[in-house]
Parts: C-alpha cells; structure tokens; sequence
C-alpha cells in the first residue's frame, strides 16, 4: 500500500506523512525542498539550486552542502531507505535534483490540473463549471507561496512567478463569477492576490468588479480610489485602462452577465415637456431596509456621483504595435534558409488570397529562433501594421506552455483593443483578432510552438500578413493546412566557425586555428553549444583556445563541459522538455539509442536494442524525427546528433538498470551477427 504523503507550497511549506508533520530541518534545507516543490515534479539544476540558495556569492561548498541537504531530505522522506539506496522521492536527475510526487500529493500539482479544467470549461463557455474549477483550485492556496524559507530565497523569481500563477487564476476566477454570478466565491482570493502586489491593475480591477457583483459598490469604489492613489505615490502614473473600465462600469452599475438586448425606451418627459439637456445624470442609491430583527444600517453618501451621458465612444485607433525581440548580435550564414524565407515573403505581399505561415523547425538549439528574428527585423518595414511576437512556451523548463487564450488577449490588448471589449472563450477571441486584422498587414511571430493546437487560433486569416512559427516539432498539422515548412539543418563548418570567431574574437581563432576548429567539432556544430563554450572563452580572455578544447575532450564528464554561462541556456536544461514531453515507451528509446556503438543503425537495430516489434520501432523513430531528437539522413538509417547522444547516455545511466544496459546490447550484437548490415554508412549531418 501506497505511504500517504502530503505536500504543501501554496503558503506555509509543510510535509506530512499520514497525520504526522515533519520537522524540515534548516532553512536552507527547506529552501531547496520549496525550489524542488515549485518545479513540481521537473528537475532542478545544481547550479540553479546554488544561485536560490545563495543569491549572493556561494561558498566555495556550495555544491556538497546541495548535496548534503538533499541526502538530509531524502532521509526525512523515507526513513526506511536502507544506506546509499537511491530511494523514490528525492532523485539524481540530470546534472540535478527531482522531487517525485503524484497530483493527490502535492497542493502545486492540484491546484494546476484545476485551473487547467477551469480554463477548458471557460474556453468551452461554461462558465458555471469553470467557476467552480478555479474556485476548487484556489482553496489550496493559503497565503504567501513557500512561508518559512529564508526571504532572500523567497524573492527568487521562480517563488515570484508562482504567485503571479496564482494571482492570473484568482482574475480568471473573477472573469467566470461575473458571467454566472458568484462573485463573493472569489473575493477572499482577490483580496489574498491584492494584498501580495497591490500595484496589480488587473487584480485590482478584479477586486473592484467583484465587489461591485457582490453588492458592495461603495467598498468597489473605495478600493478603486485606494489604488488609484498608490499608483499616483508610488509609480506617478493614472490607473490604466483595464482598471479604468472596471471603475466605469461600477458606476454604471455594469458588473452582471450581458443582459439580452431590448428596444430602446422613450426618454421620460420632463415637467415642461421637453428632453433633458444636462450633460450628467446623478446615480443615487437608496438606503437599504433592515431586517425586522436587524440593526439600522448607515449607508455614509458623500456626494452624488455624476456619470456622464455620452454617445458611444468610436472604435479606438488601432495601434501599430513593434514587438520584435532585438536582433542577435551574432547571426552568420542561412543563405539557403533566407533566400526560401525571401520567396515566401515576397509571395506574401503579393497574395490576395490566403496569408503566408513559415514553419521553422528544427532541433533544440540548431538556432531558429535567431534565424526568425533575424529575418523579422529585415522584412519588418513591408508591414506598415507593425509586428506582433508571442513566446508560446512550448519547451519551456520553467513555465507551463502559453494558452492560446492569453496569447489572444495579449495580441489583442497591444493591437489597441481595451479591455473592456475582450469577449469570454478562445473562440469569441479568436473571432476578434481575425476581424480586428482586416485590411491590416502585419508580421507576426509565434517562437516556440507546442503544437499545432496551440497555433491555429492566432494565425491571421486575411491576405498581406506573414507569419513565422517556430517549433522543435515538425507540426505536420499546420503543414498540412498550408503553412511552408522549412527545417533547419546543422551550419556549416565554415559558418560555425565564423560564428566562433565573432564571439570570441578573429585575434583568438586566427592564432590557433587547430584548436578552433577542434571547439567546432567537439561542439557538433550545434549553434547553442559553439554559443555557451564561446562565452566561457569570453570570459576568460586570458585562456588560449586549446585550454578550451582540452575541456571539451572530457567525454566522460558528458554535458558538463555544456553547462550554461552568462545567461546562454545549458545544453541539458535546453535538451530536457523535450525528452519530457516524449511518451514512456519513445523515451526509453531515445535513451538505448545512446548504447549503440556505430554513428547510425536501421529500424531492425534499433529494435533489437529495444526488444520490440520493427513497425512498431519504425513508427517510434519517425515520431522522434518529428521531434528533431533523430535524424533520418538517409533512407531508413537514423542518427543522433553526438550532444543528444551524450544527454541519452546520461538518462539511460540515470533511468535503465545495468541489467537492462547490458541485455539491450547483447539483443544488438545478436541480431548484427544474424542479419548483416548492407545499408550503406552516411555520415549525413553528423559533424
């Protein structure tokens, strides 16, 4: 029978098994379980547990008191893990640290798969179910996220980021009880997201709505007044528009569901006859009548409150938005990539039919986004409308993937459309970003896609726009409607090269050329890996570049030598969402690949590794193809790149026994001797 474990981060961090509560030790040693709870069943790099844990300078054992810490947590979980046993709570993943956890066991894991049935009913348009989803969801949160860690680690922006996932939750929450009523369900989270960051415009204008619904318009009033002042003091700003509408409609009186439209009345006369002409109506409120039982309620009325009588505002002038990333310093090379982009943009201008979408895949590092935004920048001024850009997420080893729905409301919010406007439901959105795009030529660019789901709702649907999606899948969803794919292969050696000169300096490569190449090819050619060795070598001015490459001959240190430095990604934090989101059985694959000892291997090897049926292999390896994670460069031979192959290495050591290592070999070198390999051997992208 299952241990009954509980875990909690959604305020005071508390671990109890059964109904005991366990003593967490010290702060920093709760500090590291509160960083393992918030990633929430995803690994934690060491080196992102040392920046948490020592947001200064970390002591020079820094990296055995991480380990001390997480043999101490390991111990406190499973009490009965026999001496130097791995255990099944606390795991070595990666170059760091997992925490493993069901959904019904930690408060994180709950409280995210109801906010994520709550956004389903809402884009669905059930907003009752949907209310009750994201009001399940926030009773787990009980205060400030992870109380009783030191401060100085609860400012970390990963603990921040959360209660800002909670605080987007709480304003869902406040979207829903309007449209079905309900509001007073909501107010207790509303005024727990306020009172964590009270210059929130949107929470705010949450509380203010849902006091309002909750009959509390005085109380709306004043919170409004409140923060209106704050942002006066403390930012010298006015209330925004979001804030500002929320404040209008109270005083309208506009905070229930849409009301069915009916004929416009008659106005009243007045006595003499004739039409008023005053420029305002004064709103006032009668004072409520008490319960027989009740006391005498004073309702405190310091002035009439004036709502001007207006015709109905025009439609606002729509923006022209210019939200292009900037350009990467460094970019070389793509000929072929950027005269076929240059084919379709040119087709795109002169399209009036269908608008154009570029598909740019490719595998995790290889450089699309740079080649997205590069090109963006170049075309940017054939598209007078301006230019959108929305990072999706997709790949993300911090955040969960971007929903459509708040893609939509970002997009329509920086196209000039106020808030107010902002319909219920992905479709309802979706409708009006298309309409709000006819007649506009825009560039828009979508980095990091998911999948093709998740794109579909912000394409444009009319003739003269462009748009660049990137993805490390192939998306053949999105092919399939239209979009032109392009994927991205390896540079070449030449363009890496340069590449490295350009980081690191002409003087360096040109002085020794021998170990710059060698850089080149220890790195794979891969455009991320030459990007995180060249800024090491920038750092150390000093270094000759064989000193580099003597780092990189290392190969039992695996991806060590890859780990990110001066804010370039680690090549293993880039690789893992990938190998995250592969489905068990094309994980384990992906992980004996690493095993083989020849540069590629056929569908029938590859079976053999993983002792299964070759269709069913065969269907494994496209699905890894389409994750750029193999290549099939030749028909029916596939190929890992030489630094992935290093990251399976390190997960099959990780994941599959010895036992399982040496069986998966031994089925290899049996079928090799029993069916000869008479494909030919092409290197094809390997470096």
């Amino acid at each position: 029978m299952r241990e009954v474990m509980r875990f909690e981060v959604l305020g005071p961090l508390r671990v109890c098994r059964g109904d005991e509560e366990l003593d967490l030790g010290f702060p920093q040693q709760r500090a590291l379980l509160a960083l393992l709870l918030v990633r929430a069943g995803r690994p934690v790099l060491v080196s992102e547990i040392v920046d948490v844990l020592w947001p200064g300078r970390a002591p020079a054992s820094a990296l055995n008191v991480v380990r001390r810490y997480a043999g101490a947590l390991r111990r406190l979980l499973e009490p009965d893990l026999p001496p130097r046993a791995p255990g099944r709570r606390v795991l070595r993943r990666a170059g760091g640290y997992l925490l493993e956890g069901a959904e019904d066991e930690v408060d994180l894991l709950q409280f995210r798969a109801l906010t994520k049935r709550g956004k389903r009913a809402a884009a669905t348009g059930r907003s009752e179910a949907a209310l009750r989803h994201f009001v399940d969801a926030l009773g787990y949160w009980h205060g400030p996220v992870a109380m009783g860690i030191p401060a100085s680690v609860r400012e970390h922006t990963e603990f921040a980021a959360l209660e800002r996932e909670l605080t987007r939750t709480a304003r869902m929450a406040a979207d829903a009880a309007l449209l079905c009523g309900g509001s007073e369900l909501v107010l207790p989270h509303l005024r727990r997201a306020v009172a964590l960051d009270p210059l929130d415009e949107s929470a705010q204008a949450g509380l203010v709505m849902a006091l309002a619904a909750s009959g509390l318009q005085a109380e709306a009033l004043t919170a409004y007044e409140r923060v209106r002042r704050l942002l006066a003091e403390e930012l010298g700003i006015s209330p925004g528009r979001e804030l500002t509408a929320a404040h209008t409609r109270v005083l309208r009186q506009e905070w229930g569901p849409p009301r069915p439209t009916s004929p416009p009345r008659p106005p009243h006369p007045t006595p003499t006859g004739t039409v008023p002409t005053a420029a305002s109506v004064v709103v006032t409120t009668a004072a409520p009548v008490a319960a027989p039982s009740a006391a005498p309620v004073a309702v405190p009325v310091t002035a009439p409150i004036a709502v001007p009588l207006t015709t109905p505002a025009p439609p606002p002038t729509p923006l022209r938005p210019a939200q292009l990333p900037a350009d990467r310093p460094v970019f070389v090379g793509r000929e072929t990539e950027l005269a076929t982009l240059l084919r379709v943009t040119d087709a795109a201008a002169a399209s009036t039919g269908a608008p154009a979408t570029v598909l740019l895949s490719g595998m995790p590092g290889i450089g699309k986004t740079a080649l997205a935004v590069q090109w963006a920048h170049r075309i940017a001024d054939r598209f007078p409308d301006g230019q959108l850009h929305v990072s999706l997420r997709g790949f993300d080893a911090a955040k969960p993937p971007l929903e459509p729905a708040e893609a939509l409301l970002g997009m329509l919010s920086a196209l000039g459309v106020p808030a107010a406007r902002m319909p219920a439901g992905v479709d309802s959105l979706a409708g009006l970003y298309r309409s709000t795009l006819v007649g506009r030529r825009l560039l828009v660019l979508l980095d990091d896609a998911a999948d093709t789901e998740q794109v579909r709702p912000l394409l444009p649907a009319g003739p003269g726009s462009l748009t660049l999606v990137t993805s490390r899948l192939a998306l053949s969803g999105l092919t399939a409607s239209g979009a032109h794919p392009l994927h991205l292969d390896l540079p070449s050696t030449a363009d890496a090269g340069t590449a490295l000169a350009r980081r690191v300096g002409q003087d360096r490569t040109a002085a020794e050329p021998g170990a710059a190449a060698e850089i080149v090819g220890r790195c794979g050619r891969l455009p991320l890996a030459l990007a995180v060795v060249a800024a090491r070598a920038a750092g150390r001015p000093d270094f000759p570049l064989s000193a580099i490459a003597a780092e990189l001959r290392h190969e039992g240190d695996g991806l060590d030598a890859f780990a990110g430095t001066g804010g370039v990604p680690g090549l293993r934090a880039t690789f893992d969402p990938s190998y995250r989101r592969l489905p068990p059985e094309n994980a384990r694959l992906f992980r004996l690949l690493s095993l083989r000892p020849g540069p590629d291997l056929t569908p029938g090897a590859a079976a053999a590794l993983a002792d299964l049926p070759q269709r069913r292999t065969r269907l494994l390896l496209d699905e890894l193809a389409d994750a750029h994670l193999v290549t099939e460069h030749a028909p029916g031979r596939y190929v890992q790149h030489p630094l992935l192959r290093l990251f399976a290495a390190e997960l099959t050591a990780t994941y599959d026994s010895p036992t399982e290592r040496r069986a998966a070999l031994h089925r290899l070198r049996t079928y090799t001797a029993t069916v000869p390999d008479r494909h030919p051997t092409s290197h094809g992208n390997r470096p």
